[in-house]
């Protein structure tokens, strides 16, 4: 996916092993505050069990990072819509004003990602902000791909080594110690992890820059290595690769350009991305692990 040629977390609103298997079966009593709600054939909904599970005091918490537009801020809307509390990582201040999720002021914390040091003090804070409570899902959705001073394209040529670091600590180093800081708060949780990568990491892109398309190759294998580290601890993680996303930057000729290669013929919406993302991140998934899931229409193929 290109998407994000900036900061994907600037605001637009201002813009070990355990001792017994977590998912092991067990008998639920009706009266068991987290039953499944049953439909009208007996059947069990995931989804609609995470928003009764909010409704009897059991709030699911998502740290998201780059929640500010595009992708990022309909996930957080989505999972906020579902009784979940949001907790947002970027580099500028929050706009509570515009928010469409409550207690957004509070639950943001402003970090430079691009700056590993800064990144112990934000985890304290998230720490702080989850106050011994458990954490179920932390999605790594920020993202950089810096243009040239012209806004062409950076080539493995001509990308310079300051441009290299900041991507890659932004991209895929942030994600590593965000899930590290907050390990034990996952493990309380059963939580997900959901990297986000892009079709750019298996292919040369007409607009994506070579340190982003390398970033994004990265953060696919990160995500199977850390599917394999995590996994005896009840920590689920994956990662969803979009295609062409229909963002604020996508000017309309761009998009023209772009549909008639996609199978679906058309571009996809950040409401459909983070529909993945929060299946990733239910029960619905509870024994999806390791997986990078494509977001794309078809253009993969």
């Amino acid at each position: 996916m290109y998407t994000e040629p900036l900061h994907a977390d600037q605001p637009r609103h201002a813009a070990p092993p355990h001792a017994e298997h977590p998912h092991a079966a067990r008998p639920v009593h009706a009266e068991h505050p987290g039953a499944p709600a049953v439909g009208p054939q007996g059947g069990a909904c995931p989804f609609h069990n995470d928003q009764r599970e909010s409704r009897a005091g059991k709030q699911k918490t998502l740290v998201l990072t780059g929640a500010s537009r595009g992708i990022g801020h309909a996930t957080g809307k989505l999972f906020s819509d579902a009784g979940w509390r949001i907790i947002t990582c970027s580099r500028q201040p929050f706009a509570d004003d515009r928010c469409p999720w409550a207690t957004g002021l509070e639950n943001h914390v402003p970090v430079e990602l691009s700056d590993h040091r800064a990144l112990p003090r934000a985890i304290d804070e998230l720490k702080e902000k989850l106050a011994g409570g458990p954490l179920h899902a932390l999605i790594n959705n920020a993202a950089i791909s810096p243009k040239s001073a012209e806004g062409e394209r950076l080539t493995s040529l001509n990308t310079p080594v300051g441009t290299w670091m900041s991507v890659f600590h932004v991209n895929l180093l942030a994600p590593v110690l965000l899930a590290q800081g907050l390990f034990e708060e996952l493990r309380a949780g059963q939580g997900s992890i959901v990297n986000v990568t892009s079709i750019v990491g298996s292919r040369v892109h007409p607009f994506a820059g070579s340190a982003y398309a390398t970033s994004k190759a990265a953060l696919t294998c990160l995500t199977r290595e850390m599917a394999h580290d995590y996994a005896p601890y009840g920590i689920r993680v994956n990662a969803i690769a979009p295609g062409e996303i229909k963002t604020d930057i996508l000017s309309p000729e761009t998009e023209a350009m772009l549909a008639p290669t996609i199978p679906l013929r058309r571009i996809g919406t950040p409401e459909e991305v983070a529909k993945v993302m929060f299946f990733l991140c239910s029960e619905a998934a509870s024994y999806v692990t390791g997986e990078e899931i494509h977001i794309n229409g078809g253009q993969h193929v």
